[in-house]
C-alpha cells in the first residue's frame, strides 16, 4: 500500500521540527557545494527566532508534508518567491515538492514564482518547470541561480 501524505500550513508548535528537517536536508545535499561561510549564512537564515519573526511579520508563510508521524517536506514562501523548499531524501521523487509548490500557488495566486536555487537544486526546479533567468550569483555569502516559473492561466 502506498504511504499517505498530509499537506497543510505549518502548525506553529511544529516550527522547530520543520527547521530540523530543513537543516538536515541542507547539510546532506546542499552544504557540500558551499564554503563554510555560505553554510553559516544559511544556518543564520533558518535560526528559529529569525524564521518566527518572518512568519509573525507575514514576510513568509510555510507549508508542510507529513507522513503518519513526521514532517518530511517543508516550503517557505512569500507571495511570489520561494525561500525554502526541502524534502527528506527518503521521499525524493514522490511529488512532494510539486504539491508544496501547488499549495503555495493556490494560496497566493501569483502570475509567476521566483526562487534563488542552490546549485544542488537547479535540476529539481527545472523538472518543476522553472527556468534560469540569470547566471549563478553570490549575494550575502550565498551562491544561487535565479529562476522563474510562469503560471499558466
Amino acid at each position: 500500500m502506498d504511504e499517505q501524505f498530509i499537506y497543510g500550513e505549518l502548525k506553529a508548535e511544529r516550527l522547530l521540527e520543520a527547521l530540523v528537517l530543513v537543516r538536515e536536508v541542507f547539510l546532506e545535499y546542499e552544504a557540500p557545494d558551499y564554503f563554510d561561510e555560505e553554510v553559516q549564512e544559511f544556518m543564520r537564515f533558518i535560526e528559529p527566532k529569525a524564521v518566527q519573526k518572518m512568519l509573525s511579520d507575514n514576510v513568509m508563510r510555510m507549508w508542510t508534508c507529513e507522513n503518519s508521524s513526521n514532517i518530511i517536506g517543508v516550503m517557505g514562501a512569500r507571495s511570489d518567491h520561494i525561500y525554502l523548499l526541502f524534502v527528506n531524501g527518503n521521499y525524493h521523487r514522490k511529488g512532494i515538492a510539486r504539491q508544496l509548490l501547488n499549495m503555495m500557488i493556490e494560496h497566493f495566486n501569483p502570475s509567476f514564482v521566483t526562487v534563488n536555487s542552490s546549485p544542488y537544486a537547479v535540476e529539481v526546479y527545472r523538472k518543476l518547470g522553472f527556468v534560469d533567468i540569470d547566471k549563478e550569483k553570490i549575494v550575502n555569502g550565498i551562491r544561487f541561480v535565479p529562476m522563474n516559473f510562469s503560471i499558466q492561466s
